[in-house]
């Protein structure tokens, strides 16, 4: 038999940050078929909510390379473990803590995101996003790299930026209004409020959506905190995925209690994107999707490394201001004082540390100051 070379960029790397594992392809008679898989490449922080760090980055990277190379893979899964996110973005501990005021070092940072969002874009086999919560921010331009998402109902899919400091330049000004259009598209990365699944099946983002929440009894049903009858609001626009509100949330909520999470219809759906991708030529495929994904490649190549830099000076303004209000502030304080900062600005004022601090809420201002004082080896009171 011949020796086959190996293609990989690091043969052999033991992966501590993320999951990278092989699982049986299902045949159409729904039995494991001998010698397939399908990669699955897990995002490995469930406490941060699955917010990738600079070393998981890197993983992510060699991970793609490494399936895109196997010649047993049939299709690779990009997913997370838990059932609460599948990813939230860039790790804001270290945003927060080490990035902040440091643009050069954001700049080598942005370089492996960049590669990573490329790897996805350019891998060989299929790419599956299988979301299992929270797309958020970075998560959802990492999905949207993907070639197909499927998704539990329960999850949310938006964008975090201009609210929390940043702009969303990692992908989704590049690919959102590819799914959506124009006018949702600024919508969602603008204004940074977040769609339910069923909307986000609505409005094209997603393939296809199940149940997540079961009773006790073991009957699934539909996320209860957003409708999902086909009803018209006042508009005659589609209500599908709207969040409820008042007395209707609060009964939909202790429904929602009485529920567990439960991801096997997900994983079901996963496979029968992978049993279907499975009879199809493999080199057709590659093709169709390598011309497919040109219309991402197009935005993606013309703007990832000018945004690179934009993002990196960035980091001495307004992320500044906004990653550490969000990672120190309190869990209903995470968010800068708004109208003070236009205020101060529109004055003439510096954007420094002092204007900084000025407009942080007072939890992250204590927060930050603490974690600074800590890391320069200084107690604090």
């Amino acid at each position: 038999m011949t020796q086959l070379i190996n293609h990989e960029l690091v043969a052999g790397l033991q992966f501590r940050h993320i999951g990278y594992e092989e699982k049986p392809v299902k045949g159409r008679d729904g039995q494991p078929v001998a010698g397939l898989t399908q990669v699955w490449i897990s995002l490995n922080n469930e406490k941060q909510l699955n917010s990738y760090t600079t070393e998981a980055v890197k993983e992510v990277i060699l991970a793609f390379r490494r399936a895109s190379a196997d010649r047993y893979c049939v299709a690779v899964v990009f997913t997370a473990v838990g059932n609460k996110a599948f990813c939230t973005g860039g790790n804001t501990a270290e945003y927060a803590s080490y990035y902040s005021n440091r643009p050069l070092e954001y700049a080598q940072y942005m370089r492996l995101f960049n590669d990573m969002v490329t790897s996805i874009l350019i891998c060989d086999k299929p790419v599956i996003c299988r979301v299992n919560g929270m797309r958020i921010g970075g998560g959802q331009e990492i999905g949207m790299a993907c070639d197909f998402s499927v998704s539990g109902d329960h999850a949310r899919f938006g964008q975090a930026g201009p609210v929390h400091g940043s702009a969303p330049d990692g992908g989704s000004t590049d690919f959102l209004h590819l799914y959506v259009g124009y006018s949702k598209a600024a919508e969602s990365l603008v204004l940074c409020e977040p769609m339910s699944a069923h909307k986000a099946l609505r409005l094209g983002l997603v393939n296809d959506i199940v149940p997540t929440h079961k009773l006790p009894d073991g009957t699934f049903i539909a996320n209860p905190l957003v409708t999902t009858d086909r009803e018209l609001d006042a508009y005659g626009r589609p209500a599908l995925g709207e969040s409820k509100t008042g007395a209707a949330l609060a009964e939909a909520k202790a429904l929602a209690a009485t529920c567990t999470v439960d991801l096997s219809q997900l994983d079901a759906l996963v496979d029968t994107y992978v049993t279907k991708l499975m009879y199809t030529f493999p080199d057709c495929t590659r093709k169709t999707l390598e011309s497919l994904r040109k219309k991402k490649l197009e935005h993606w190549y013309a703007n990832s490394e000018t945004n690179r830099s934009w993002l990196a000076l960035n980091m001495n303004t307004e992320a500044a201001a906004g990653f550490p209000a969000f990672h120190y502030g309190d869990r209903n304080e995470r968010e800068i004082d708004f109208v003070l900062l236009r205020q101060r600005l529109a004055e003439g004022a510096r954007f420094d540390a002092a204007l900084v601090q000025e407009v942080l809420p007072p939890s992250a201002r204590r927060g930050m100051d603490a974690d600074r004082a800590a890391q320069d080896g200084h107690a604090v009171a």
